[in-house]
């Protein structure tokens, strides 16, 4: 049928942790369909459900969520920077850092409950003030670290950037221009573009979205009026806005002015002059779009630069984060040291939830390491 490679990876030095037997040959359609029929028909042998290798090197303890994560993050890469981004996660940088927090929070935890459980014994007299005290940094420690977050968020997502202003004014041009193929539709009739037409593109390692929106004016058809509330709503959500006018124009046209960042571009610059404090461009001949290029990849990297520091880029990690952050607040100011203890502990099962360990048996190891009670 073919010639190739079995690799044998005895448990547990495998990716699953499990015995796994790897098959390496040509990946022409009708070898892989034959070696397919032929391994399916042993007995016992199924096809994997879509990622059960990676299930199962998270049920055996060879990978946490943060590192399953990090791989689908790595396979869905389009981009330098976000493959960097997963890899950086994939090391164990994320777990390492939610471990840490976890561990200080667990600390704080067995402190509290020995000055409430063990008044009797031989303890500091402010041992529950200090660790409420110590909860109120870690939550700012957190805090700055949930700032970051969002960074990482949206190199995950690409630089979301909108392309808009009123109709004729070539938008849906620059975008074929920027794009290098015709992807919208470009015609002198306004209102043509009543949908969001999106373009993927990898400046520099940076992952941008491009979207071309329906020109923005005061319109009587119902379909160009559904293509203005999705011009609008996507110019709010934006990362950065292009906002355009047609230089050889008169006046700008209506006044927009975008919630956020904002370049604001002069189109058709081969037939008119681009008026003062305007990025002119030509999608005729190319002119400026060099520059234009330039000053987007420049708040890519002042918007999506993570740095060197664990970013935790999923919703499901801002909210475990989000969640101990309220818990330790609550902490530093509830009425009886139980509340207290309580919220402590809802925090270190915050933190434990990010790479799927929740452990009650550290707190114990921490009890009798720290204070010797029991002996």
């Amino acid at each position: 049928m073919d010639h190739g490679l079995a690799l044998w990876f005895p448990a547990p030095a495998s990716f699953t942790g499990e015995d796994v037997l790897e098959l390496q040959g040509h990946g022409g359609r009708a070898v892989v369909a034959g070696v397919l029929e032929a391994v399916l028909a042993v007995d016992g042998v199924r096809l994997a459900e879509p990622g059960e290798f990676t299930r199962r090197a998270f049920d055996n303890h060879k990978l946490d969520l943060t590192e399953v994560e990090a791989l689908a993050d790595l396979i869905a890469a389009e981009t330098a920077h976000q493959a960097r981004l997963a890899l950086q996660q994939g090391s164990g940088a994320l777990s390492r850092q939610a471990d840490a927090w976890r561990q200080r929070v667990i600390r704080l935890l067995a402190h509290a409950e020995a000055a409430i459980d063990f008044v009797d014994e031989p303890l500091p007299e402010d041992l529950a003030a200090s660790a409420l005290a110590e909860a109120a940094v870690l939550a700012d420690d957190i805090e700055r670290a949930l700032d970051r977050s969002h960074r990482a968020e949206r190199l995950r997502r690409g630089l979301q950037v909108a392309i808009v202003g009123p109709p004729n004014v070539g938008k849906s041009s620059l975008l074929n221009r920027l794009a290098e193929r015709d992807v919208a539709i470009v015609s002198p009739v306004a209102g043509t573009t009543r949908d969001v037409v999106e373009v993927h593109l990898d400046l520099n390692g940076w992952p941008v979205t491009l979207a071309d929106t329906a020109g923005l004016r005061d319109t009587v058809d119902p379909v160009e009026q559904e293509g203005v509330r999705r011009s609008a709503a996507r110019m709010a959500s934006a990362d950065l806005v292009l906002l355009l006018r047609d230089a050889s124009a008169t006046i700008a046209g209506d006044v927009i002015t975008p919630p956020g960042p904002v370049i604001h571009v002069a189109t058709k610059i081969d037939l008119a002059a681009s008026p003062p404090g305007w990025l002119g461009v030509s999608s005729a001949t190319g002119a400026g779009l060099a520059g234009l290029l330039a000053e987007i990849e420049d708040h890519a990297a002042r918007l999506l630069e993570t740095g060197s520091d664990p970013s935790f880029g999923r919703e499901r990690h801002r909210y475990a984060l989000g969640d101990a952050v309220a818990a330790l607040r609550r902490a530093t100011v509830a009425a009886l040291p139980e509340l207290a203890a309580e919220d402590l502990r809802h925090a270190a099962h915050a933190l434990g939830r990010i790479a799927g360990r929740v452990d009650v048996e550290d707190l114990l190891d921490v009890v009798f390491s720290e204070f010797c009670i029991g002996k």
